[in-house]
């Protein structure tokens, strides 16, 4: 099993099209290739989406810790596959059993520890947990699915 230590925000650009506000992972660390990662996203109170949620109360959003999980599933997915993933975007196909713990706030170091279920030709599935330090605040199933560019 190869690990891979780090992929920083620069080759994350360059992996997935999500750019900000879109953008829900800083870097992406302790990949075992194949089997599974954790994402980081560093929450500050800057974010575009506390302007409304919640003025009084800023909590991020669950939909974005969602996403955040798929954008760490899809580059450990485009890593996995390195040269055969060229070309190709991987897409978010469906989301089960998400629950939402505890609110994530600004300040807050989210890390999205994600570990392949299975893999079926071009599909994927992952079971997803979100923490902050040793908290679980989110999880959910993730499928997604890599298909060429058109």
């Amino acid at each position: 099993k190869k690990i891979v230590n780090l992929i920083d925000i620069q080759k994350i650009v360059e992996m997935i099209p999500h750019r900000y506000p879109m953008l829900m992972i800083d870097k992406v660390v302790d990949i075992i290739l194949g089997q599974s990662a954790i994402g980081i996203k560093n929450v500050t109170s800057n974010e575009n989406f506390f302007t409304g949620h919640f003025p009084s109360r800023m909590v991020m959003p669950g939909v974005l810790m969602i996403e955040g999980m798929a954008q760490t599933c899809a580059v450990t997915v485009i890593e996995t596959l390195g040269k055969k993933a060229e070309g190709s975007l991987v897409y978010f196909m469906s989301v089960d059993g998400a629950k939402f713990r505890k609110p994530v706030i600004p300040g807050d170091q989210l890390k999205f520890h994600v570990k392949k279920i299975r893999n079926r030709s071009n599909v994927w599935k992952f079971k997803c947990m979100g923490y902050v330090e040793e908290e679980l605040v989110a999880e959910a199933t993730i499928s997604a699915m890599i298909m060429a560019e058109k």
